[in-house]
């Protein structure tokens, strides 16, 4: 493709952006996403059961969800309404999924959180960063950048529409009952740590991580583009690491308890 109008929240509102640039654009990204990787593993970032007050001033842990999550439902929204392809319905069926995650991920999963536990404002700011620019890559993508025809009208019924579907909702559902089990570890009062269990914890210490990346996989599949295979590499770079200090952490608090030969990290019978 030639120039595309792209507005992508710059000063102007609209910039133009081609699709060559686009390109470049997902391969800077890429390449933070490994860098992250890696710095991760020698940094627990400061949130939830690693928080720290050496990350700075902190908000609670509900409003700190919301104003990191919320962002990319809202940039997703607005790409799509400034679209001419607003209309298109595979496309709306791309923004129903990507948006059906966000509405729990941003208005549901936090205001089910219990305790009043906080969260630094310096991860909610690189949330906020990277989930707005992660809006830029798919809603890009998909409203801008790929070529006309790419989505043809029978594509909800092509096999890697219906394959990525699947995954996404299956990877959905692993994420939100993963995440009802750790909800559910211990009654109001108690402040003991429990090793969750059920579900796929059977198989990983951080199942609601692996629920998460099986649904951006999915994604990437339904909508066959590079945009959504970096929004999985990222979220494993995100996760992988912090699934790793997880499993450590487990394995100091339980010892024997975590049987370490069955139960990996993030990946079933991988990692």
């Amino acid at each position: 493709m030639t120039n595309v109008v792209f507005p992508y929240f710059c000063p102007l509102y609209l910039c133009k952006m081609t699709a060559h640039t686009f390109n470049i654009f997902l391969i800077v990204m890429a390449a933070i996403a490994l860098v992250v990787f890696v710095s991760l593993f020698f940094v627990d970032a400061g949130y939830g059961k690693f928080y720290d007050r050496k990350w700075g001033p902190a908000v609670n842990n509900k409003i700190g969800w919301v104003l990191m999550e919320s962002p990319v439902f809202l940039a997703m929204l607005l790409l799509w309404l400034f679209s001419d392809r607003r209309g298109d319905l595979v496309r709306l069926a791309f923004l129903f999924l990507f948006e059906l995650h966000y509405i729990q991920r941003s208005f549901v999963f936090p205001f089910r959180m219990r305790g009043n536990s906080v969260m630094p404002l310096s991860i909610v700011v690189m949330g906020v960063t990277f989930n707005v620019l992660n809006a830029i890559m798919q809603g890009g993508w998909i409203f801008y950048i790929s070529p006309d025809d790419y989505y043809p009208a029978d594509w909800l019924t092509d096999p890697r529409f219906i394959a990525g579907f699947l995954v996404f909702i299956i990877g959905m559902y692993i994420n939100i009952s993963s995440d009802d089990i750790i909800r559910n570890l211990r009654k109001d009062g108690d402040t003991r740590h429990y090793l969750p269990k059920g579900g796929m914890f059977r198989y990983v210490t951080s199942a609601n991580y692996f629920g998460e990346f099986v649904e951006w996989v999915g994604f990437a599949i339904l909508t066959w583009s590079w945009s959504g295979v970096v929004f999985a590499l990222w979220t494993f770079a995100n996760l992988g690491p912090r699934a790793d200090h997880i499993y450590k952490l487990y394995q100091s608090e339980f010892g024997d308890a975590l049987d370490t030969k069955k139960v990996k990290r993030i990946l079933p019978f991988i990692y």
